[in-house]
């Protein structure tokens, strides 16, 4: 992190941040496309946020850190459930997601989309 960490709203979203693989940053090092966070009124932090692609994988590799084990080991019920999990976070939208996901699942993207329909 290149903010200031001993900031009060640093250390409040600090968790979010990691979770969503994004990164903290000073405020003069922010570009147009971060997200500039004030506290009373003074910007005092900015947030990069990940790529998309990058994204999904941070994701992925929080299941598996969830589920104490590589996503391909899983039982047909719990990849369903990663399944729908993702789909809620979006996963599918983004370009060549059911592939990333099939892969990591350790199934074929027929499989992907079967466990897509029957949600």
């Amino acid at each position: 992190m290149t903010a200031a960490p001993d900031h009060p709203l640093a250390e409040a979203v600090k968790p979010l941040v990691d979770a969503m693989g994004a990164e903290l940053l000073r405020v003069g090092d922010a570009l147009p496309e971060d997200v500039v966070l004030a506290w009373e009124g003074e910007d005092v932090i900015a947030v990069r946020l990940p790529r998309l692609s990058a994204s999904l994988d941070h994701i992925l590799a929080a299941m598996e850190r969830t589920h104490g084990m590589p996503l391909a080991e899983l039982d047909r019920r719990t990849k369903q459930s990663v399944v729908r999990t993702l789909e809620a976070r979006g996963a599918f939208t983004v370009r060549h997601g059911v592939e990333t996901v099939a892969a990591a699942l350790g199934v074929s993207r027929f499989t992907v989309y079967n466990y897509l329909n029957r949600a």
